[in-house]
Order: C-alpha cells, then structure tokens, then sequence
C-alpha cells in the first residue's frame, strides 16, 4: 500500500492539472475577440446632413490632423470603421467600441456642434474557459453620462450606479451580439430599445470586416471593420500628438466649440465623482464596472495585459 501511495497521488495530480481548461487568452486574439462580440450598430441619421452621421475612421482623410475634419467631411469617403481595445484581468476581458464621426453637429441656436465626435461603449466578458469567452455587462458613452446595460442571463445588479436597461442581443455571422444605438447630429451612444430610427432614417452597421460606405441616409447593410487602439501608428501611439489631440485625450478641433471631443481615454461621466477618474472606462474598467454592478461573483481587479498603462 505505501508503494501505491504516490502513484496514486501522481495520478490524482494530473487528473487535476487536466480538468483544467487551458487560459482562453492563448486561444483568441484581441481581434477575434473584439470581432465576436462587435455590435450590430443602429446609427440614426437626420436628412439635413446623412454624411455627418455615417461613422469613420480617425484619419478618414488621409492624415491625422483634428483641424481639418470638419471641412473634409463633405468631399471624403466615410469607411465604416470602429476602433478596439482590449484589456485583462484574470478573470474578465474588457473591450471598448469607439465610434468617430467628424462633425458633432446641430441645426437650431440652442445647441452646440463642435469638429470631431467619438463616443463609444465598453463590454465586461467573463472568462469561462470557452474561447470567446460570457458576455455579462455594457456601460456605453453618450455625451457627459455613462449608462448601464445587462443581457439576459447576467448575474449583474444594481451598484452604484441603476442599470438602465436590458442589452437586445441579434444574430450576425452565426454569433448572438450586443446592439446599439446612436443617435442623428450628437452621437450619443446607447443600448437599442429595439425601436425604429425617429423619422424612419437609419443606418444599420454589421461588423462585416470591411469598411463600407452607406448608400444613403436609409441603408440597413452596411458593414464596418474594426482597428486596434494600440496598433503601431494608431490613435493610442498618437495620444501625445498635438497635430491630433489638443490635452490628454481631447482631439482637436477648431469648428463650433475648440477641442471638445474625447478618446477613450478622456471619456468621463460628469457626476460619477472623485474616485471613478476621467478616463477610466478604458484605462481601468475593471474598477469602473465593480463600481457600476453589484453580483460580479469572483472579478480580479488587477491587470494581466493593458495597453493603457
């Protein structure tokens, strides 16, 4: 019996070690990762301007420059396209959606437009051992104010903050995926209530993996590709840049109010206070979402991989 003893503790031994699911990071890139759960996007449009309402990328135009993006609007092809990030703890992935519009625009005296828009969404994913991962909470960005979202199914509650309302989710190339929605001119983002567009003119974005172009202010198929933040020579590279960004993530802009528009990095909720920091949707959400939810169960606050520091 004491010979068997440790052929059978050696053999319980690697019976543990197995069940173990290898990490699901060593199985998907950020890119996969960021593709599986990118949303269908429900973009209103308003028929004084559908071009200023189609989303782009950052350097649409060619160039990096914040100066001349509302000028270029017009004449400039406007190729679907949604900047990523991934970040991790040990038990969550973190990804943000960034949507840009060149123009934050209005039509009335009592509103104010200002050169450059982006304003985006973060998604919590549990790691589970699948390879992509459970969905399990969404804050998005719309203006000044974070609003929070959950899918059937998640064991998120109220924190500090209300949830505000369910995530609609919709099949796409064969996966179920979280929907938004942003509205015409302003471009404040939220989870779809699955209603029409106001006025009955929309766009309809599916991440499709190509960067297309709307027909018009009513196309309901128009697909988006995403670009990694981190990418060499992309937005975060940029983040000291002053051709591009005017503070510590404000773009800049000189049309309607200067230097009004934020990355990521600057997005911040105006009543959130002290401890939930300007920025920290993206450079520390794991603190921002155990804030936002009780009923997390087991969440690691602490980072594996962030680009962001």
């Amino acid at each position: 019996m004491r010979r068997l003893l440790p052929v059978l503790l050696l053999a319980a031994t690697l019976a543990a070690t197995l069940a173990v699911p290898a990490p699901a990071s060593a199985q998907v890139s950020d890119l996969a990762l960021a593709q599986r759960w990118a949303p269908v996007h429900y973009q209103d449009t308003d028929s004084s301007d559908y071009d200023a309402d189609y989303l782009s990328a950052v350097d649409y135009d060619g160039n990096w420059a914040g100066l001349d993006n509302w000028e270029n609007e017009p004449t400039h092809p406007l190729l679907a396209t949604v900047s990523y990030s991934v970040v991790e703890t040990s038990t969550h992935w973190f990804i943000v959606y960034a949507f840009f519009h060149p123009r934050d625009w209005c039509d009335n005296v009592f509103c104010e437009s200002h050169e450059n828009d982006m304003e985006g969404l973060l998604l919590s994913i549990r790691r589970d051992g699948s390879t992509y991962g459970a969905f399990e909470g969404m804050v998005t960005v719309a203006h000044s104010d974070f609003f929070s979202f959950t899918p059937a199914g998640s064991p998120y509650t109220n924190g500090r903050e209300s949830i505000d309302g369910p995530v609609i989710m919709q099949s796409y190339g064969g996966q179920s995926r979280p929907t938004t929605r942003q509205e015409a001119k302003g471009h404040g983002l939220k989870a779809w209530d699955g209603a029409n567009f106001p006025g009955g003119d929309g766009v309809v974005y599916f991440p499709s993996g190509t960067a297309e172009i709307p027909s018009g202010g009513n196309d309901r198929s128009v697909g988006y590709k995403l670009v990694d933040i981190f990418a060499t020579g992309g937005l975060w590279s940029r983040r000291n840049n002053a051709e591009t960004f005017a503070s510590v993530g404000t773009f800049r802009g000189d049309n309607g109010k200067a230097n009004a528009a934020n990355a990521p990095w600057g997005w911040d909720d105006h009543d959130d206070g002290s401890d939930l920091q300007r920025g920290l949707l993206a450079t520390d959400p794991a603190k921002l979402v155990a804030a936002y939810f009780d009923g997390e169960g087991t969440f690691g606050l602490a980072y594996t991989r962030n680009g962001y520091r």
